[in-house]
């Protein structure tokens, strides 16, 4: 047994620290006496280095290390001399034993990845022939071409994935985003299907994600909700997720969070998702809870995205959007493909005047996520604040025709006439056949109740703020059934709503504002009402909240710092 026998043991050991020390000194023995080791040898020892070194997470030296293996191994091939070792017998290294060169490759990649060098990490893994390349090789490139917005060259690559391994799962959800119809995607699955039991769940999983991508939110909550029954797939974390996050996107706040709190019941230690349910408690006005679920998921994982979204909702709903920013800043670094991170700073930079700036984030969000309403959403409301509402015009048309009359494509479309005299009964009537096909649907309420309070049909909107109440309880909603009593002298049922809404969101200053109005003014003259349907959060995403920002010189120098602005 010689030296290099002994490298191998530790590292398969999970020795990584003793095969750094030890590999070093004998490289440099090695340096300064080739003939210590042979080609052979050396090359398999750079790889252990390089292991260990990859290991302790020095992700660039790694990538040195790697390719000076790569060198090594192209002396190797020149010459088939063995040389005796450093224990001085003799080795009979077989190439076969030898580490691949493919795989020293994937590692290369992968550390070029983790430092998000992705062009020279693409550059690596396209120079394996496609014919050498394996699984995750492929799955690697899949990902990494989609992220470039190589949509042809990621489908390539996600099929190849699926042909050697017909159940990767992650594989047919990325088809599936980059519009592949579900139909196909599924036959090339069939077989194993057909030749595994309990696999005829499969078929209907892939419906499922292949309605969520369409956009076609409610037929993918029926489907994920009949997986859901079926009892080999009851109470699955991921499905639970998935179903949160349709409920989400189309705009039913309440099952969105009562599924991620179900998840989360169920898997304490879950992650994936929590972004978007901290975001939801944060809008709803829930902040100690949020506060709450920011330091649980930091204590789980800091390396992930979502507990810095997290923390950074509720500075946002707090408020603070210097720290909000810098929040979202630190997430986009840790996951670039992070939308709610994305639409995160966005909505800070929008509410701090950064309009342009916040721009490109929620652009970015819709490349990503081409099939989120709130990601238009955000771009809209920059257009509205800059006054393009030409744009905003073009933006939300464009969304109407692409995901048809819907409940909330409907809205959006209404708030951008809205902004318009012109368009006032345009707006009228796309927020009653919103109201019509979900009278729910918390958005179109008060923007129809904006509307009716622009008229000064204060009853027409009280009767229609009481029925949406009837089936929900909504912080927004109770406040402005209060603005519109005090419009018609009825000072005690309007003082009870805004205490009701208070309950529900303490924070909520307007509330508060005309709670405090009406113990000043006993006797008010003036019963007019201006309701500002923009700070509604009630279904749009992140809000126009205003304020002073306390942090924002501490927040902005740490901005600085990560060079996110």
């Amino acid at each position: 047994m010689n030296v290099l026998d002994h490298v191998r043991d530790m590292a398969a050991a999970g020795l990584h620290s003793n095969v750094r020390i030890l590999s070093s000194l004998l490289l440099t023995m090695s340096n300064n006496n080739p003939e210590l080791l042979s080609p052979a040898q050396k090359y398999q020892l750079l790889v252990y280095h390089a292991d260990a070194i990859f290991h302790d997470k020095e992700y660039r030296n790694a990538a040195c290390k790697y390719s000076m293996a790569l060198q090594q191994k192209k002396v190797l091939s020149k010459t088939s001399k063995v040389r005796t070792s450093t224990g001085g017998a003799a080795s009979n290294i077989q190439a076969q034993s030898l580490p691949s060169e493919i795989e020293i490759k994937y590692k290369i990649a992968e550390c070029y990845t983790i430092l998000k060098l992705d062009k020279d990490a693409v550059a690596v893994l396209d120079g394996i022939p496609s014919r050498q390349r394996t699984p995750k090789i492929n799955m690697m490139l899949a990902n990494l071409y989609r992220k470039a917005g190589q949509e042809r060259s990621a489908v390539t690559s996600y099929k190849e994935v699926l042909r050697q391994c017909p159940l990767a799962l992650d594989a047919i959800i990325g088809l599936l985003s980059l519009s592949i119809k579900g139909a196909e995607v599924a036959s090339m699955t069939m077989d194993v299907i057909q030749s595994i039991p309990n696999l005829d769940w499969l078929s209907v999983w892939i419906k499922a994600y292949a309605f969520i991508h369409a956009g076609d939110n409610q037929r993918a909550i029926n489907t994920i909700c009949s997986l859901e029954k079926k009892s080999l797939l009851r109470d699955n974390v991921d499905l639970l997720v998935s179903l949160a996050d349709v409920y989400f996107r189309a705009g039913d706040t309440k099952n969105a969070i009562l599924k991620f709190e179900q998840a989360q019941m169920l898997d304490p230690y879950l992650i994936k998702g929590m972004d978007v349910y901290g975001y939801l408690m944060a809008r709803e006005g829930h902040l100690e809870d949020v506060e709450v679920l920011g330091g649980r998921l930091f204590n789980i994982s800091d390396q992930h995205a979502e507990p810095w979204v997290i923390s950074g909702c509720h500075s946002f709903y707090s408020k603070r959007y210097s720290r909000a920013l810098y929040l979202g800043a630190k997430a986009i670094q840790l996951n670039s493909n992070s939308v709610q991170a994305l639409l995160l700073k966005g909505a800070a930079l929008r509410n701090m005047g950064r309009v342009q700036e916040a721009i490109i984030h929620f652009r970015e969000a819709m490349r990503l996520a081409p099939c989120r309403l709130d990601c238009y959403e955000g771009l809209i409301d920059c257009y509205l604040a800059s006054n393009g509402i030409r744009e905003a015009m073009g933006m939300a048309n464009n969304i109407y025709k692409t995901l048809g009359a819907n409940a909330q494509t409907l809205t959006i479309l209404a708030t951008v006439c809205l902004e318009d005299p012109v368009t006032q009964e345009k707006a009228k009537t796309l927020l009653d056949k919103a109201l019509a096909q979900r009278p729910d649907y918390t958005k179109a309420v008060v923007k129809k109740a904006e509307l009716l309070s622009r008229e000064q049909k204060y009853e027409e909107g009280i009767v229609l703020l009481r029925n949406a109440l009837a089936n929900q309880s909504d912080c927004v909603l109770h406040r402005m059934l209060g603005d519109f009593l005090v419009a018609v002298n009825d000072y005690q049922e309007a003082m009870d709503q805004y205490s009701i809404a208070l309950s529900l969101d303490p924070n909520d200053q307007k509330s508060l504002e005309g709670m405090q109005k009406m113990e000043k003014e006993e006797s008010p003259t003036d019963a007019t009402v201006e309701l500002d349907g923009d700070d509604m959060e009630g279904s749009g995403e992140d809000g126009d909240l205003e304020g002073s920002d306390s942090e924002a010189a501490q927040w902005a120098d740490q901005e600085q710092w990560f060079g996110m602005q």
